[in-house]
């Protein structure tokens, strides 16, 4: 569900949009495991949350915050459903005591079934092109695939609340992947939102 409707709000709205948007589910993880977990809603959580949120906006904008215009109010609102079912799906897996490996299958197992529904109503089936193939098969490797068993992993040996600010290092790595690897343009204000991204850990972790 988190990715239909993710990929639904690509498709039909600014991206600079969703990505904000898609990163309120960390937020919702530290609210749902107070609800959920009975683990505690400390001002230090929130106040980590809202330093790593803030500081993906600043990496995301560029510092132009006047970019994110959430004009589309359907499509934003699926997209902020969509991070919610996320933040759920990872409160609710701490509750689960397969082993992550088995547990992942599971999840996939369940999501392909489920996505091939959707597909059938709603859509129609597609061989991808050549040059669609290989990002496919990355993303289904590393990012649907690696990563989600690192994830698991994580929350099983932490609370939910002290992983989820975490998630906030993704947009800063994917920065520095851009500068380095692409010659992107280092701005000043990427500086100033990994700081804020690094403090909302120190934070969370004191």
């Amino acid at each position: 569900l988190y990715y239909i409707l993710l990929y639904f709000g690509y498709k039909n709205a600014k991206g600079l949009e969703v990505l904000a948007l898609q990163y309120s589910w960390p937020i919702f993880i530290v609210l749902l495991s107070t609800i959920l977990l009975k683990e505690r809603l400390t001002r230090k959580k929130m106040l980590s949350i809202m330093l790593g949120f803030l500081g993906v906006i600043l990496i995301l904008t560029k510092g132009n915050l006047t970019q994110i215009h959430l004009d589309n109010i359907k499509v934003d609102t699926l997209v902020i459903f969509g991070a919610f079912a996320f933040a759920l799906f990872s409160v609710l897996s701490k509750k689960i005591t397969i082993d992550a490996y088995t547990l992942n299958t599971i999840y996939f197992l369940t999501a392909t079934i489920s996505s091939f529904i959707s597909m059938i109503i709603f859509s129609s089936f597609k061989i991808p092109d050549i040059h669609s193939l290989p990002p496919i098969i990355i993303n289904g490797l590393l990012v649907n695939g690696i990563s989600y068993l690192f994830w698991i992993k994580a929350l099983k040996y932490a609370p939910a609340s002290f992983t989820a600010p975490f998630i906030f290092l993704t947009p800063v790595i994917s920065s520095l992947y851009l500068i380095f690897f692409f010659s992107e343009t280092f701005l000043n204000i990427y500086l100033i939102g990994m700081i804020l991204v690094i403090l909302s850990g120190v934070v969370g972790t004191a």
